[in-house]
C-alpha cells in the first residue's frame, strides 16, 4: 500500500488566522491588563476591565480581535473591547 501526499491546496496557514495581531493596540502591553490574576475581585477587576477597554477602543484590529473571540469562544480575558461575561454573553447569543 503507498503512501500518498495530502492535498494541501485547501489548507490555511495558521499563522494567517493570527495576522491581525501585529497591528494590535495591545501588541507588546503585559498580558496581565486583559486577563485577571487569581482572586482579582471588586474594584481592582473592574479597574482593570475599564483600562483594557480603553485599549480596545482605539485599536485598529477591534473587529477581528472580536470576531476571533467569538469564532474560537474564548473563555478567558478580554477581546475585541469585550470582558469574559459580554463574550459569553455574545457566544451565547451567537450559537
Amino acid at each position: 500500500m503507498a503512501l500518498s501526499r495530502p492535498d494541501t491546496r485547501s489548507f490555511t496557514p495558521l499563522t494567517d488566522w493570527w495576522d491581525w495581531q501585529k497591528n494590535a493596540a495591545c501588541r507588546g502591553m503585559s498580558s496581565s491588563i486583559f486577563f485577571h490574576p487569581e482572586r482579582e475581585r471588586g474594584p481592582a477587576r473592574e479597574r482593570r476591565i475599564r483600562v483594557a477597554k480603553f485599549i480596545c477602543r482605539h485599536c485598529p484590529v477591534i473587529d477581528s480581535c472580536r470576531a476571533h473571540a467569538l469564532t474560537v469562544v474564548e473563555p478567558y480575558g478580554i477581546w475585541g473591547g469585550l470582558s469574559e461575561s459580554e463574550l459569553r454573553e455574545a457566544t451565547d447569543q451567537h450559537y
